[in-house]
């Protein structure tokens, strides 16, 4: 593949699917003869995914709201500057398991940072890169809530109560609106063979976009 690769990253609450949909994903544009990259955030790296259980790992001390949001970024730098940039600079396409939009919503929405807060951060460690399409797997958080209890333990902030995750859904929608032509919704509590049909007509889409 010639030229710069595509950045898409996959959004939402809890229990969405996002990993079962970045595969299906993965398998449709591979299916296309385009070279992907599968990550996640935060994580992505050694040291990124270090960041990450860090952040992830319940525990009795308090974490305050901007220990979490630097600890997201800090990954986050690793991560864009050793993984993402490189790979999209050899013109593979690049599949995160969330991204920015993520600290908006969850420790915007959830915690209440205020988003100027997260944008200053935003513009220093990515500066003018940002996702080409955002994939939003959603879905009534009571429902992804019962997928994730299934899955077993739950890490820190799978703990949080119901009201923190229906803010970030709401975060995430209005971003979504915000933003029509570069957020996609996707129905994620529809059957998975509806889902995956639905987010593999995207990657031929965004493939086709570039035909």
């Amino acid at each position: 593949m010639t030229g710069r690769g595509r950045f898409i990253t996959f959004e939402g609450t809890e229990g969405v699917g996002k990993s079962t949909q970045i595969s299906n994903a993965a398998v449709t544009l591979q299916g296309l003869g385009v070279e992907c990259v599968v990550t996640r955030e935060p994580g992505g790296t050694p040291m990124a995914e270090a960041i990450r259980e860090l952040l992830i790992a319940p525990r009795d001390e308090p974490v305050n709201d901007l220990t979490e949001l630097l600890l997201m970024f800090a990954a986050r730098a690793q991560h864009l500057h050793t993984l993402i940039l490189p790979a999209l600079d050899q013109g593979q396409w690049v599949l995160c398991d969330r991204f920015t939009d993520a600290t908006f919503a969850y420790q915007g929405g959830g915690r209440g940072v205020p988003s100027e807060r997260i944008a200053l951060l935003e513009n220093l460690v990515q500066g003018d890169v940002r996702p080409d399409h955002v994939v939003l797997l959603d879905a009534p958080v009571e429902t992804g809530m019962t997928r994730a209890r299934q899955r077993g333990q739950l890490d820190r902030f799978e703990q949080e109560a119901v009201p923190f995750f229906q803010r970030i859904r709401s975060t995430y929608l209005a971003r979504a609106a915000a933003e029509p032509d570069r957020y996609n919704i996707v129905d994620a509590s529809a059957q998975l063979a509806q889902v995956n049909a639905q987010v593999s007509e995207l990657m031929c889409n965004f493939r086709s976009d570039l035909l």
